[in-house]
């Protein structure tokens, strides 16, 4: 166009920027920006607001941020832009700040600022705020359907996502590859797996996604045979598995101890599928040779690793180090654990306890004396349950140290009186001293 000397108009150059985003192409895009403002089309709110999802998207988000605010004229679409900017760099309260401005929002603004929290795991946020959009009458679309069953997926929240199941059932929301994929993950990890595979079978628009994420569910349950069966199921499809699919598999042989399928499965990643080997494979077969005993066959592997091996694959030998008690190779694991990362203090626990299954006392005192001279603190465990729609968490440390208060005597009453001081009813006491009486070491 230009070389024909053919005038360029405001229609021109989003088309031209919204191919650089594509190409994730700064110099070019920052070129064009100058052409803009060179041609006179720097206040038209059309190219300012392709400007803004140009910049946002290549990771220049105070420029994006710079243009918004110099923007005579905005609208909806301009917000949304920076908005997604601010998701796509993390930044999700700051993205909660923009959408907070804003004096009119579309189902975008919702869906974009409800996916930066399903993805940043603040899933309690993103139930919340689509419980908002329902309330104030805004109509979810797909991004924020998948994003917030998502979300109850990754906290368990099994109830809401049984809502959202029924709001979509109710006003015949159209169910695409992606929504149903986010019904097979939310079902399958809150544990629901006959309604998950229900779910599978209903429709013969599955992809891999959809493959994996039943693969995933049923081996975080333990159910290694039945993941065996689905991914067998997968390959007669024709589905090509990913790294996802693999680890799956991994894991569901890792939970009922096929070491021989899980050696076969691993070995033919790279050579049958193509599928490159990542840490989080080795740290699943480190797992499982650990927890079968073959702590020489895990060091091997290990020790041929192309990458430096990370906690996980550390962490899985110091596992099977535990169960067989195997103290020379703990010390190995225990010592890069601590190298990488030296603030976990639960390698410290370990390594006492293998110390003192082995009676070797004046160890276990040397790893409670270096954990106290480097002030490791434990990690609190958390327990989540849900009552009356309403997801509890209970920090079990707090609790077990009451009971060591009171000399490993805590009744009911004194339970009731701990829980009631933070807040819980009566009832929600009782439904969660049904649930950890097993964890708090009384029945």
């Amino acid at each position: 166009m230009r070389r024909l000397l053919i005038p360029l108009d405001a229609y021109t150059f989003p088309f031209v920027l919204k191919a650089c985003t594509h190409f994730n192409d700064l110099l070019l895009g920052k070129t064009l920006h100058s052409q803009v403002i060179k041609f006179g089309f720097g206040g038209d709110m059309f190219v300012c607001n392709t400007l803004i999802h140009f910049y946002s998207n290549v990771g220049c988000l105070v420029d994006a941020k710079l243009l918004f605010e110099e923007s005579v004229e905005k609208d909806v679409v301009s917000y949304n832009a920076l908005i997604n900017g601010f998701v796509k760099g993390g930044d999700v309260s700051g993205a909660r700040k923009v959408f907070d401005e804003m004096l009119v929002r579309d189902n975008v603004s919702w869906g974009t600022l409800l996916t930066g929290y399903a993805q940043t795991n603040q899933c309690n946020e993103a139930i919340g705020m689509f419980k908002c959009m329902i309330d104030l009458g805004v109509k979810p679309d797909n991004v924020a359907l998948v994003s917030v069953l998502s979300a109850c997926a990754q906290c368990g929240a099994l109830e809401e996502g049984k809502r959202i199941h029924n709001y979509i059932q109710r006003n015949g929301v159209q169910c695409t590859v992606f929504l149903l994929t986010a019904l097979v993950d939310m079902y399958a990890k809150c544990g629901c797996l006959s309604v998950a595979r229900e779910i599978f079978y209903s429709s013969s628009n599955k992809n891999l996604f959809t493959w994996n994420a039943m693969l995933v569910g049923l081996s975080m349950h333990g159910l290694g045979e039945l993941t065996l069966e689905y991914f067998s199921k997968m390959l007669d499809k024709g589905v090509q598995p990913d790294g996802v699919s693999f680890l799956g598999v991994l894991v569901g042989c890792t939970h009922v101890g096929l070491v021989d399928k899980a050696r076969q499965f691993f070995n033919e990643m790279e050579a049958v599928y193509g599928v490159q080997r990542e840490l989080k494979h080795y740290g699943c077969m480190a797992d499982l040779l650990g927890r079968a005993g073959l702590i020489k066959e895990a060091m091997e592997m290990i020790e041929g690793m192309p990458m430096k091996a990370d906690v996980f694959v550390w962490g899985g030998l110091l596992g099977g180090c535990r169960i067989h008690g195997n103290v020379e190779v703990a010390e190995i694991a225990a010592q890069r654990l601590m190298e990488l990362d030296p603030e976990d203090g639960g390698v410290y626990t370990v390594m006492a306890n293998i110390y003192a299954t082995e009676r070797r006392w004046e160890d276990v005192a040397k790893m409670r004396k270096l954990m106290n001279g480097r002030k490791i603190s434990m990690n609190t465990a958390c327990s989540s349950i849900q009552i009356n729609a309403m997801l509890v968490q209970c920090l079990l440390d707090y609790y077990c140290q009451e009971i060591a208060n009171n000399n490993g005597n805590m009744g009911p009453e004194k339970f009731e009186r701990t829980f009631a001081s933070n807040d819980f009813t009566l009832e929600e006491v009782a439904a969660i001293h049904d649930k950890n009486h097993w964890a708090l070491g009384y029945s």
